[in-house]
């Protein structure tokens, strides 16, 4: 059964849905290339961890905002993408600007979880954010497929994965995520949609000062445009970081 795609423009900004009010992206058209919505500004919060991404998998592609903002600001960078749904990646191809560039773009036709499950390549970065027209995530909240995720990064690697805390399973995802990686994860408070993102690693250590994230903060933004300093003032607030320091 094929997903219906339904696209919205209100202020400026379109939308994509799968037949539902659930927001699955959005682009501000005078800015295709800017972070919209507030938990994809967040995911990218692993940029200050990891600043030269090399390899990055995105599994679920929606409106296609993160692929074209490493794109664009990561040019180092070889991006694969994961979407199940044809129709998703003609949407985003038609009405969300997403680049024509074989090179450094591999789109897949295929399931997430599965593509994991049977990869043996290693990512820089690996992003999750792949939801139905119910919102629902399926194997992509499965201790197996997180397991996999932790897998497959690299030593500097560092996976972000979006999650609903309306929920039912948040609580039970985030517990998922902390299993799988040993307790090296941390997760946001929520935002005002209702997102929540979690991060997590495998490598090395990270023991990183707020001063030093504040300044990688202020460079990505000279870089990119993108303002992560109010997301650092939300990551204090994790229990993860004590003492003025973010520790994974």
């Amino acid at each position: 059964m094929t997903t219906p795609i339904d696209i919205r423009e209100e202020a400026g900004v379109r939308t994509l849905h799968f037949g539902s009010e659930w927001i699955q992206g959005a682009m501000r058209i005078a800015r295709p290339w800017n972070l919209e919505l507030e938990y994809t500004r967040e995911m990218m919060s692993s940029l200050l961890l990891n600043d030269t991404p090399r390899k990055v998998l995105l599994i679920g592609l929606g409106a296609a905002s993160l692929t074209k903002f490493l794109y664009r600001h990561y040019p180092l960078a070889h991006l694969t993408v994961v979407e199940i749904e044809p129709t998703v990646v003609a949407a985003a191809r038609q009405f969300f600007k997403l680049p024509e560039d074989p090179k450094r773009l591999h789109l897949v036709i295929g399931d997430g979880a599965e593509y994991m499950l049977n990869s043996s390549k290693k990512f820089d970065l690996v992003l999750v954010d792949g939801f139905d027209e119910k919102a629902r995530t399926g194997a992509l909240e499965t201790l197996p497929f997180y397991q996999a995720c932790r897998n497959r990064l690299s030593d500097s690697g560092i996976m972000a994965a979006n999650l609903l805390t309306r929920s039912r399973g948040f609580k039970a995802s985030t517990a998922r995520i902390a299993e799988a990686f040993e307790d090296r994860a941390l997760v946001f408070p929520s935002s005002e949609s209702g997102n929540a993102v979690a991060l997590a690693v495998a490598g090395h250590p990270i023991e990183i000062p707020f001063n030093e994230l504040k300044e990688a903060a202020l460079a990505l933004k000279e870089q990119t445009g993108l303002n992560l300093l109010p997301t650092l003032t939300r990551l204090a607030q994790a229990k993860t970081c004590l003492n003025n320091r973010l520790a994974l």
